[in-house]
């Protein structure tokens, strides 16, 4: 009781000269008032262009210097140079949407499917796979799209497929198999084997466990790994430049840098930045949406959600 009392008075003082100190003599690990500057610069740092891209996507005039006036001119109010009626800019977006699709229909079930052979094989071998799973993210994009250049270019059995669509949604699922096959083994390790050899027990044959067991408890997984490929495609820009022929199966990507690249940007073109960067958004947002009504029942959060979505799960 006394070593209380007087203890007492003493850090009282103590506590209140601490805070009485400026702000800027504070501890900055205790208070992180400095940390948290930092983290804001970086954000308006890295923010601002693209807000600026976004802003000038809607300017009036054809400056990109100067703001001129709100308008939906680059969008589809110009009759020459807006997105809609920009032939290239047009079929740019939609051969966008349209890599998105084949590769997420193609990439998804293929990883799938390695991902439930490598978690049931045992031995050196299915070890091996696994590895080269996981060496695909170490791998640079550049080296592999000059490797599929010349596999499409110069290998005998693959020259007739050519450069062009088909080449590109092939490099396309190549690149990103990777990533269902990775996502969906975390989801069977976490999973267990409990409910296959349930299923089991109950006289469920392999196919009826798969189709009303496993995949059921596998859809947040997939749908995850889904909204992965499908974004990462949109903004793909090594592997289909390298592989694309012509105009017509040029995507948004290489039609940004190409154009900005050789002076001939403009606002029409902030357009077409400005539209890729909601298609991921809108991707993005149906992702989280969706894997949380497929958990919903199993407590999860909003960042838990957004952590698989990324690839963590």
């Amino acid at each position: 009781m006394t070593s209380t009392a007087v203890s007492a008075p003493v850090t009282a003082p103590a506590e209140g000269a601490r805070s009485a100190r400026p702000r800027f003599l504070r501890n900055p690990w205790r208070h992180p008032w400095l940390l948290e500057g930092f983290t804001w610069l970086y954000l308006i740092w890295s923010l601002a262009p693209i807000a600026i891209a976004v802003l000038f996507s809607f300017n009036r005039g054809k400056s990109q210097a100067s703001y001129q006036g709100l308008s939906w001119r680059w969008y589809w109010g110009d009759r020459v140079n807006s997105i809609w009626h920009n032939p290239q800019l047009h079929s740019a977006m939609f051969e966008t949407l349209k890599l998105s699709c084949y590769t997420t229909l193609i990439a998804v079930p293929i990883g799938v499917a390695f991902a439930l052979g490598i978690n049931r094989w045992r031995g050196v071998l299915p070890s091996s796979f696994n590895f080269i799973m996981i060496l695909s993210f170490v791998v640079p994009e550049l080296i592999f799209g000059v490797a599929l250049f010349f596999v499409f270019t110069s290998m005998p059995g693959l020259r007739a497929v050519g450069l062009g669509n088909w080449a590109e949604v092939l490099g396309l699922v190549t690149w990103n198999v990777s990533w269902p096959a990775i996502i969906v083994q975390g989801r069977l390790v976490g999973i267990g084997k409990q409910y296959e050899e349930a299923s089991a027990d109950l006289g469920c044959t392999q196919f009826q466990t798969m189709r009303r067991v496993m995949l059921p408890l596998l859809w947040p997984a997939i749908f995850a790994s889904a909204i992965l490929v499908f974004s990462g495609v949109i903004d793909d820009f090594v592997i289909v430049d390298l592989l694309s022929s012509n105009a017509t199966n040029t995507p948004m990507s290489v039609i940004i840098y190409s154009t900005q690249h050789g002076g001939n940007g403009g606002p029409a073109l902030n357009a077409l930045a400005t539209v890729m960067l909601l298609l991921s958004f809108v991707v993005a947002g149906l992702g989280y949406l969706g894997y949380r009504l497929m958990t919903r029942g199993q407590r999860i959060g909003g960042q838990q959600a957004l952590t698989a979505i990324a690839g963590a799960d």
